[in-house]
């Protein structure tokens, strides 16, 4: 028998003690470490739970079946640690930053950059996997130029999570239209109407920043530059076969190997690369894979740059992952997430007030659950009638979930997707040097495609009706996504890797 709901009131009473908790130590204290606030979050929701006659072993079940769909996740953060530790020292990063300070120009970095992590995700359908290695690479450019980090990492953000959003390799892309009863490649035309105007729209801001930095000297001068290249060419044997990892995971990926496997021989050739053409000892290797690549140049842009990576230097993200993803589950399995939804849904009565609601509720079950799935999946599930009722096609719920679940997701820092990018991208923001959360406003194409998405709600611009053959569709859908268990949402989130 299915248990009763807790009062709307009583459902919102654990998200906003840890909001509150959250802001009194990011805004009051200065602190950026939200682990014990989510926490207390998670204590809090337990207790609800059981004082609402719940056990401490069925709330407990939720928690780790959460974690344990997201555990491929918290793989790939490990694969990527190692990566970016050997990587570095077989000379792959240090030789795309050296041609991206040859070949590019400070006017047009951001958006070149934007541009490129927008293709290499869109091929390979992976946000995390195009952040950790050419974005991390483009850090380097950046600081190069002396573009500040924010703006760098805004628009690697922008143009790797476009590709997460509609390349039919990735694992969002799969799973919106799976928990929607739609079809992948419909899903994704029907994408286009919000993805295209966002991409534009960031493309613009890009290139005009660009050359203002120019104009106002922000962008660095020819002589730092010159001291960087010439460093990392004394330091580091460039040319193509420290690209050779690169190229392997990317033709490993192409081929639909399995993404971690493919990960890690990316590392494999990273560590052989180090070893037969760097000139470093198999001990340092593993030292770097361990706990991160160390060299002191005596140039202090490349030092920082390039003291990076490592196993260890994954732990503090995994350690939030962890909370993150349990008070989520904790959420989820007290029927708190449901109650709020339910509560929501009641409410609503206009497409576009449907519409935007599950785009907004998408994005708060990001913002409290800590997980992208979950915030797929859950609105994707329980909102499909409302639109089935309304004789909307469902298409519009599924384009609904992505732009609030995975665009918004690099964008909550103690989010499964912003914890990743402030680790892989070196923000530094865990030492206390917020400012380079400014990023987060700065990825326009990001947050701008849920609002054009609202835009088209309320003046029902492409928001398709439901057709005979979707009616149709329904009916066998159903049965599929409430057979949908744990393995296969295990999948897709391994499929983030690659």
């Amino acid at each position: 028998m299915k248990k009763e709901l807790p009062s709307l009131s009583l459902a919102l009473l654990p998200v906003l003690l840890t909001l509150g908790l959250l802001a009194l130590q990011l805004f009051y204290y200065g602190d950026f470490t939200p682990h014990i606030p989510l926490a207390i979050g998670l204590a809090i929701t337990s207790l609800l739970g059981v004082l609402r006659g719940q056990t401490w072993l069925d709330i407990r079940e939720g928690i780790f079946h959460v974690i344990h769909v997201s555990m491929p996740s918290l793989a790939v953060l490990i694969v990527v640690g190692m990566i970016i530790g050997t990587w570095i020292a077989a000379g792959t990063v240090p030789t795309l930053i050296y041609y991206g300070l040859t070949l590019l120009t400070p006017s047009v970095f951001l958006a070149a950059a934007m541009i490129l992590c927008a293709v290499v995700s869109l091929s390979l359908g992976t946000s995390w996997g195009t952040v950790g290695t050419v974005g991390l690479a483009l850090m380097g450019i950046g600081a190069g130029f002396g573009i500040p980090a924010y703006w760098t990492a805004g628009a690697i953000v922008s143009g790797a999570f476009f590709g997460d959003k509609i390349s039919p390799l990735s694992d969002t892309t799969n799973l919106a239209p799976a928990v929607t009863g739609t079809n992948v490649f419909d899903h994704i035309r029907n994408m286009m109407p919000t993805t295209v105007p966002a991409m534009l729209i960031a493309l613009t801001i890009y290139v005009v920043v660009g050359f203002v930095m120019i104009e106002e000297g922000a962008t660095g001068d020819v002589s730092g530059i010159s001291q960087i290249t010439t460093q990392l060419d004394e330091t580091f044997a460039l040319g193509l076969v420290p690209l050779l990892p690169a190229l392997l995971v990317i033709c490993l990926a192409l081929l639909r190997q399995p993404p971690l496997p493919s990960l890690f021989a990316g590392v494999v050739a990273g560590g052989l690369v180090a070893v037969f053409w760097q000139g470093e000892g198999l001990h340092s290797v593993f030292a770097y894979a361990q706990s991160g690549y160390a060299i002191e140049t005596g140039v202090a842009d490349i030092d920082t740059l390039l003291n990076a990576g490592g196993i260890q230097s994954m732990m503090w993200t995994i350690s939030l992952m962890l909370i993150a993803l349990g008070f989520g589950g904790a959420l989820e399995r007290t029927g708190c997430l449901e109650a709020i939804i339910h509560a929501i849904i009641a409410r609503v009565k206009s497409f576009g007030a449907v519409q935007s609601s599950a785009i907004g509720t998408a994005f708060a079950t990001n913002l409290v659950a800590g997980d992208p799935y979950i915030s797929i999946a859950l609105p994707g599930r329980m909102y499909a009638p409302l639109y089935r009722g309304m004789g909307y096609s469902t298409l519009n719920l599924s384009r609904a979930v992505e732009e609030g679940g995975t665009l918004m997701s690099p964008l909550i820092p103690w989010n499964a997707g912003g914890a990743f990018v402030i680790s892989a991208l070196g923000l530094g923001v865990m030492s206390g040097n917020l400012q380079n959360l400014l990023y987060i406003p700065l990825a326009f194409a990001c947050w701008t495609a849920p609002v054009i998405g609202i835009l088209y709600a309320v003046t029902g611009l492409f928001s398709p009706k439901a057709t005979e053959q979707d009616r149709r569709d329904w009916e066998k859908s159903d049965e599929d996504v409430m057979n949908l268990d744990d393995h296969e949402l295990g999948g897709l989130a391994d499929a983030k890797a690659t």
